[in-house]
């Protein structure tokens, strides 16, 4: 695998794609437990939300690794280690991909474990996380245009 460049395009894609499932969270009845769960399509409509933007998370640090650095990387708990290891991710945002590419997999895997009351503790109080990563990899982007291919 060689190194080519970053496709802005799946970046901007990748990013519109996160802000759509955060904003999707951000307009359910999210001000306490006992109105989210009044409906049980909250509870669905957040755990396919959250789980979309993991996944666009972990695919858009794919893409930089694989395009950037010519990196394979197939499991998602790798990616942040990988990205931590190339300067894209500082030590702490390195281990918070990591936990949230875990919290994917169990979304994925042991999703009969999540309970009503985690899910809307995470989509209530903890979704900045998502964002704060998408930050901080739009900061490594812009502070490294040189890796980037600017055609749309």
């Amino acid at each position: 695998m060689t190194p080519s460049k970053i496709s802005k395009r799946i970046v901007a894609d990748k990013v519109e794609w996160i802000n759509k499932m955060l904003e999707e969270i951000g307009a359910l009845p999210m001000g306490s437990f006992e109105t989210f769960v009044s409906d049980k399509r909250n509870i669905f409509a957040a755990e396919s939300c959250l789980r979309r933007a993991l996944e666009a998370l972990m695919d858009l640090g794919r893409h930089i690794l694989a395009k950037g650095f010519a990196k394979g990387v197939s499991e998602y708990k790798e990616i942040g280690r990988v990205l931590g290891q190339m300067g894209v991710l500082s030590t702490p945002a390195t281990h918070k991909f990591k936990q949230l590419a875990g919290y994917r997999n169990r979304m994925v895997h042991f999703y009969h474990e999540i309970t009503d009351e985690e899910l809307y503790r995470i989509c209530s109080n903890e979704i900045t996380e998502i964002r704060e990563l998408v930050d901080d990899l739009l900061a490594w982007l812009k502070s490294n245009p040189r890796f980037l291919d600017d055609t749309l």
